[in-house]
């Protein structure tokens, strides 16, 4: 009898979690737009109120295709980030209609607190095609380039063939960010590796007219 008390117990819990995830019922599309506006404006109150008993921690919004975690990151919502993050039904790796998660996003948006946040919280650095630190190269971040470097990204990770093969360094490159180009020679990355048309990234600095990292990748040798 005490084993199946505990086991009744055991199976509200699971159940518990399971409908935190999910609603019960699929959400109107009123409902799903009213989420939505909620995380873009912060409100922290309707958020918490309709995530998991309306609204499916993992939906994405019909307008942008993004998660709930993506556009926060995305519109600069601390707090409805935070509850997102604690949320027992929000998937980390849950991806954007474009394929973004929640770690590019905080990459991108130059947001360290948050890229701590989440790799804390088990985010996965390395993954195929885009990476966080490919966003941490492009945005021009160098802390948080040095921060995934640190706990294990791949420094030489290549973007999806149909988006042109580019490693971190090569979108540091095309942006114009220099010191976040040396910060990844200086990591370990390969400045001779091609894109899928054959140019290097002081190629494709060259390109887009970034003089200043043609300058700082042109001693560079390997």
């Amino acid at each position: 009898m005490p084993f199946s008390r505990r086991a009744f117990v055991l199976a509200g819990l699971l159940a518990g979690v399971v409908s935190s995830a999910q609603a019960v019922r699929p959400p109107t599309p009123e409902e799903v737009a009213a989420f939505f506006r909620a995380v873009q404006l912060d409100d922290l109150k309707t958020v918490e109120r309709m995530v998991g008993a309306v609204v499916n921690a993992n939906e994405r919004n019909p307008v942008g295709g993004d998660t709930a975690l993506v556009l926060a990151l995305r519109e600069d919502a601390p707090r409805v980030f935070s509850a997102l993050l604690a949320h027992p039904g929000t998937d980390l790796e849950a991806t954007a209609a474009n394929g973004n998660t929640a770690l590019m996003m905080a990459a991108f948006k130059r947001n360290k607190n948050a890229v701590e946040a989440l790799l804390d919280k088990g985010a996965k650095l390395n993954r195929p095609g885009w990476t966080a630190l490919h966003y941490a190269a492009a945005a021009g971040d160098d802390d948080i380039a040095e921060l995934l470097i640190g706990r294990g990204a791949r420094v030489d990770a290549v973007s999806p063939r149909q988006s042109g093969g580019y490693t971190p360094l090569m979108m540091a490159a095309r942006e114009g960010h220099a010191s976040t180009a040396m910060l990844l020679l200086k990591r370990g990355a390969k400045a001779k590796l091609k894109n899928n048309e054959g140019l290097t990234a002081a190629q494709i600095a060259e390109r887009a007219g970034r003089t200043d990292v043609v300058r700082a990748l042109s001693g560079a040798t390997s």
